[in-house]
């Protein structure tokens, strides 16, 4: 979001964690806006945002070392608020005078810090003489303290778990309070936005959108706006925030690249021309994505080609309406952050999203991703908002490259209409057994692999099909739903006897880290 339209809030300068993230959902859980900026453009993001506290997360560099990244000085002179977790302890301890020592063995896992003072932090929550469960995650540890810093709580490991300067409101632990392992964590993290920040807790989905339709129009103007509906909740999310802002400056484009689910294209046609009546234009365009996708397997090879076809869809489709200025598109948070490095950096990404980096600089057209501070359950929160339909607010979550990166090898059309019924088959047991909701996100992958069967009489060599379901909050990470045997068995049988072409069905037990959700 752009100063002009910020609610009060709180920055979190990332030095690399891997659970930053989580970081900034447990502020906004606290009812604070909250935003992630990598340390090397993070004094930038402090000008723009003016937030009224910052937050120093975790990483996996030492301060002891030159190369170790620092703290923007503009943020150690600002006076206002400031958290350390783990790493940013150790910066903000070495930065203001203290020192920070190479660690031989750290504290890894569950530990029990002793309270030893009390602190605003705890307020509510510990007092003095108790001990409490905490998540470690450190090699090196402060040996001296900063001048006006005094000790608050410590560990075995870490003699300095938490410090508190009251006067500079500056407070500092070695252990992360983001993660589930700290079980008073977001306790810890809530008193820090409220009490010493002295925010209200306020934000809320309503606001939110209130702010981003005035966003929305002081960026379009009187602008014509083109935007891409996939299906999925992200972007029926996005289109009906224009809309709201906009009206029929919107024209929503529906490609159909032969690589959706089941009944997808008919669903998307019936809601929004009929039930909306908003613009729409429907693209049937499986000919020209199949015949790209021919002979092609490498998944960022597939991911790139889906990504530049659309949008040159996108840019015949806005001639054809007279030109547009703006593309609309439902990118979210956990995109920025994953095609991001922490080190602001192009290197360091877990793969490329086809909705994230702009455009082609030929297309001439701004971008308008009016959802890319939300995570997914907050997109979901704004669908029921803007009174989207259960059944799409409701969806799992779909990639842009659909099905493409769900049939690892060549994808041809055969093998996707193989998949769309097992995919089918898999989603309606699910629902059968009551259990959607209770699942993030579930989907077959057709495999490149073909074992031997036994077919009545006759041998069979055919195609094996893997299920994936799982749970999470956020897509970030993600558990493996546990399904009973009886009911793999039940989907297992009905996807072999009613889809030819499959003769084996496999269930995917892992979880992400160390996988991702989707398999390409």
């Amino acid at each position: 979001m752009d100063a002009a339209h910020l609610p009060d809030s709180i920055l979190i300068v990332d030095f690399g964690s891997q659970v930053t993230q989580l970081i900034a959902r447990r502020v906004r859980e606290a009812g604070v806006y909250s935003e992630i900026a990598p340390f090397g453009s993070a004094e930038a993001a402090f000008q723009r945002m003016q937030p009224k506290g910052i937050i120093l997360s975790g990483g996996p560099a030492s301060v002891t070392e030159e190369s170790g990244p620092r703290i923007p000085q503009a943020i150690l002179d600002s006076g206002l608020p400031m958290l350390g977790i783990c790493y940013g302890q150790q910066a903000l301890m070495q930065q203001l005078g203290g020192e920070v020592q190479a660690g031989d063995a750290g504290e890894f896992g569950r530990a029990f810090i002793a309270i030893e003072d009390t602190c605003v932090l705890f307020n509510g929550l510990w007092h003095k003489e108790e001990s409490h469960q905490v998540w470690m995650s450190h090699g090196d540890k402060v040996t001296r303290l900063a001048p006006g810093f005094r000790p608050v709580a410590s560990s075995p490991g870490a003699p300095f778990a938490v410090v508190a300067d009251d006067e500079r409101r500056i407070y500092a632990m070695q252990f992360h309070p983001e993660v589930v392992h700290t079980p008073d964590g977001s306790k810890l993290l809530k008193n820090f936005v409220r009490h010493v920040c002295g925010l209200s807790g306020d934000w809320t989905m309503a606001e939110f959108r209130k702010t981003k339709i005035e966003e929305i129009r002081a960026q379009v103007g009187d602008g014509k706006v083109i935007c891409g509906l996939s299906g999925g909740v992200d972007s029926a999310v996005a289109a009906l925030l224009i809309h709201e802002a906009i009206g029929d400056q919107l024209t929503c484009v529906f490609v159909d690249g032969g690589i959706l689910r089941m009944g997808e294209a008919e669903q998307v046609v019936s809601l929004f021309r009929g039930h909306y009546n908003i613009p729409l234009v429907h693209v049937d365009a499986a000919t020209l994505f199949l015949n790209g996708l021919a002979g092609v397997t490498d998944p960022e090879a597939k991911r790139k080609f889906i990504g530049k076809t659309f949008i040159d869809v996108f840019e015949a489709e806005a001639k054809k309406i007279g030109g547009a200025d703006f593309l609309a598109q439902g990118t979210l948070y956990p995109d920025v952050i994953e095609s991001v490095s922490f080190t602001g950096g192009p290197s360091v990404t877990i793969k490329s999203h086809h909705n994230v980096g702009g455009l082609p600089e030929r297309m001439n057209m701004k971008l308008v991703e009016p959802l890319r501070e939300l995570f997914k359950d907050e997109v979901r929160v704004l669908g029921r908002e803007l009174g989207l339909p259960e059944i799409f607010v409701g969806r799992h979550p779909f990639p842009g490259p659909g099905l493409a990166i769900r049939i690892p090898g060549e994808v041809t059309k055969e093998r996707c209409d193989i998949l769309r019924k097992a995919d089918a088959i898999y989603l309606e047991e699910i629902r059968n057994a009551g259990l959607y909701d209770a699942i993030w996100q579930a989907f077959a992958v057709l495999l490149p692999v073909k074992t031997v069967g036994v077919m009545g009489d006759h041998r069979t060599y055919d195609s094996v099909c893997a299920l994936r379901a799982v749970t999470s909050t956020d897509g970030m990470t993600a558990d493996i739903y546990p399904f009973d045997a009886a009911f793999l068995s039940r989907v297992a049988t009905r996807i072999i006897n009613e889809v030819k072409g499959i003769n084996r069905v496999v269930y995917d037990f892992t979880s992400k880290p160390p996988g991702t959700i989707e398999w390409e």
